[in-house]
C-alpha cells in the first residue's frame, strides 16, 4: 500500500512539474514538445530532414517544375521537394508589390533556398503541396490561442488560404525588395564583422538613442546579432540576409527565416534587455523572438511583446514605436 502511494505521489509531483511555469518572464503554451505542430503528427523530424535522399528518402519527388535540380535535398538532408518552386515568381505584400523571382537552382542562392524555398515547400499550398499540413495553425487546434483569435482557422497555406488560389499579396513581403531600407529601419543599424557569409552581420547604431532605448526595452533579435560586448539582445546570423559585397544595411532584406524558426513553437531562450544572462520567453507560431499575445496589459504602461516584436522594423510611421515618437518611459510586457 504504502509503495502505490509513493508512486502515485511521484506521479503528481512529475504531473505538477510538467505543468510548472518555465518562464522568466509571462505565461504561454506549457507542457507540450517545443516542436509543436512540427511534430508532424508524429513522425517528427524526419517530416522535413529526410536522413538519406532527400525528397525521395521521404517517398516524395527531388525534381519537378520547369526547371531539374539534381540538388535538391542536399542542404539540411531537406526531405521535401522543392522541384514546383524554382524560377517562380511570388508576388508578396500589398498588390505582389514585393516580388521575387526564386532561385533555379537550390545551389545558385542558398539564403533563399533555405529562408524561403524550404518554409514554402511545406507552407505553400498551391504550387508546392507538402505533406502533413491541417491548414491551421497548431496552437488554434490545440486551444492555446488566447481567446481574442476567435474561432476561425487560422491558415497556414500561404498560396492556399481560402482567398484565391495562389493569393500571396496578404502575405509578410520577403525577398530582395523587402528591405531594412523599405521600412526606414536601415539607418538605425550599422554593419559589423561577425564572421558570416559576407564576414558582417548588423548592431543597433549606439548612437541612435530612440532605437537603443527600443532595444533596452524589448531587443532586436531578427535584424541583428548578438555581439558580446557590441549587443547583447541579437539573435542569430540567419536573420535579414545581407546581399553579398554589401557595403551598408540598405539592402539587407526579409526571408521567411527572419521571424520564424522552425524548431521552437512557443519558447525563446536569448537575453532581453542587455541582460547578462539569457532567460526563457513566452512566443507563439515559431516565431524567433519574445511574442506573447495573451501578455497582461492592464494599466497601458507597457506594451506587449507581440506589438514590440514588429517594432524593430516597423519602429516609425502609422503604428511605430514609442521610443520613435519620443516616448521613452514604456517598457515591455512579456
Amino acid at each position: 500500500m504504502k509503495k502505490l502511494m509513493m508512486i502515485a505521489l511521484c506521479v503528481m509531483v512529475f504531473a505538477t512539474l510538467a505543468m510548472a511555469q518555465t518562464y522568466t518572464e509571462g505565461t504561454g503554451i506549457t507542457g507540450i514538445d517545443k516542436l509543436g505542430a512540427h511534430q508532424n503528427g508524429g513522425r517528427g523530424c524526419v517530416g522535413c530532414h529526410a536522413p538519406h535522399s532527400g525528397a525521395r528518402g521521404n517517398g516524395g519527388n527531388s525534381q519537378g517544375g520547369a526547371v531539374t535540380d539534381p540538388n535538391t535535398g542536399d542542404f539540411a538532408l531537406w526531405g521535401q521537394d522543392m522541384g514546383p518552386l524554382y524560377g517562380k515568381v511570388i508576388g508578396t505584400g500589398g498588390e505582389g508589390a514585393y516580388d521575387i523571382t526564386l532561385p533555379a537552382d537550390s545551389e545558385v542562392n542558398e539564403a533563399q533556398t533555405t529562408g524561403i524555398m524550404m518554409c514554402l515547400s511545406c507552407h505553400d499550398g498551391n504550387i508546392a503541396k507538402g505533406a502533413m499540413m491541417t491548414n491551421q495553425a497548431y496552437e488554434q487546434r490545440i486551444g492555446k490561442l488566447p481567446a481574442s483569435y476567435g474561432a476561425q482557422p487560422i491558415p497556414t497555406l500561404l498560396g492556399n488560404d481560402g482567398t484565391a488560389a495562389g493569393n500571396y499579396k496578404n502575405d509578410h513581403p520577403i525577398g530582395p525588395k523587402a528591405t531594412l531600407a523599405a521600412v526606414g529601419v536601415n539607418t538605425r543599424v550599422v554593419m559589423y564583422g561577425c564572421g558570416n557569409v559576407n564576414n558582417s552581420c548588423l548592431v543597433p547604431k549606439s548612437s541612435d538613442a530612440a532605437y537603443m532605448a527600443f532595444v533596452a526595452h524589448y531587443g532586436a533579435f531578427n535584424i541583428t546579432q548578438r555581439v558580446a560586448g557590441v549587443n547583447e539582445s541579437g539573435g542569430r546570423t540567419t536573420g535579414v540576409v545581407i546581399p553579398t559585397g554589401a557595403t551598408t544595411p540598405d539592402s539587407a532584406y526579409v526571408v521567411c527565416t527572419t521571424c520564424h524558426t522552425p524548431h521552437t513553437m512557443y519558447t525563446f531562450s536569448g537575453r532581453v534587455r542587455g541582460s547578462a544572462t539569457a532567460g526563457v520567453y513566452p512566443t507563439y507560431f515559431f516565431l524567433s523572438a519574445p511574442y506573447n499575445p495573451g501578455a497582461p496589459i492592464t494599466d497601458g504602461t507597457k506594451a506587449s511583446s507581440a506589438t514590440q516584436f514588429c517594432r524593430q522594423c516597423h519602429f516609425t510611421g502609422a503604428g511605430g514605436s514609442n521610443e520613435g515618437s519620443g516616448i521613452m518611459t514604456v517598457d515591455t510586457q512579456f
